[in-house]
């Protein structure tokens, strides 16, 4: 599990699902490719609502996950790539009912004038630390 932390003597995260710094643990190292709100079918899950399809991307990422053992407080960092600013606070309201503050990933995000798809509002670029003790390798 990552250990996040907030130290004094900066800004804080205030509840936007992210840590000031995370401690990578040891483990097998997971990079991601950016994770959209398709699903399965590669049909667009919440055509125009930014909270909707950040849920999806999230959803994404925890079956990369489980695929190798992981869960989401694996999760050491995440870059997120949104289209509009006043967006912003609807993505980290949602990443903040999946990531609790103590296991918080470090972030960085980055607007952008446009994504994979047209209809694409954020996508999720995590990379996670897998505990040997609970790494399943893939076949």
């Amino acid at each position: 599990m990552a250990k996040g932390f907030n130290p004094l003597g900066t800004w804080q995260p205030r509840d936007r699902g992210f840590s000031m710094g995370v401690v990578q643990h040891p483990g097998y190292v997971i990079h991601f490719t950016g994770q959209v709100a398709w699903n399965e079918a590669e049909e667009i899950v919440g055509l125009g609502d930014v909270a909707a399809q950040t849920h999806q991307c999230i959803r994404n990422i925890e079956a990369v996950l489980k695929a190798v053992g992981g869960r989401l407080e694996d999760i050491v960092s995440v870059t997120t790539y949104f289209t509009d600013r006043s967006q912003l606070p609807e993505i980290q309201k949602v990443r903040t009912a999946y990531f609790d503050s103590a296991t918080a990933p470090a972030s960085t995000s980055i607007m952008v004038a446009g994504l994979g798809h047209p209809d694409f509002l954020v996508e999720l670029a995590p990379i996670a630390v897998i505990p040997p003790e609970r790494f399943q390798a893939i076949a």
